[in-house]
């Protein structure tokens, strides 16, 4: 496992931009409640996790949009779907009221 502590967003929504819509979303900026990394989710890498559909689509949208090819992804969910997002991919963190 890559991330030995929990991301620093894990469990506040925060908001993505991505250059291709998340897997059933039609924006490319969407809120995006953090749940943490990926790798401390599932227990080890998006390339390794064969037959998850969230790593399946982020393999597609990532390899499209020319992410980077490594394990700064974290899970998290826009509505009842969840989806992997790049660390870069995250614009701004919502502001507590």
């Amino acid at each position: 496992m890559a991330h030995k502590d929990a991301h620093e967003l894990a469990g506040q929504t925060v908001t993505v931009t991505t250059q291709l819509p998340l897997f059933g979303e039609s924006d490319t900026t969407v809120k995006f409640v953090v749940e943490d990394w990926w790798d401390r989710v599932s227990g080890g890498s998006w390339m390794d996790a064969t037959g998850n559909l969230a790593a399946m689509n982020y393999g597609v949208r990532s390899g499209l949009s020319g992410l980077p090819l490594d394990d700064e992804v974290l899970y998290g969910h826009v509505g009842a779907f969840g989806h992997l997002v790049h660390a870069t991919e995250i614009t701004a963190p919502e502001r507590a009221a």
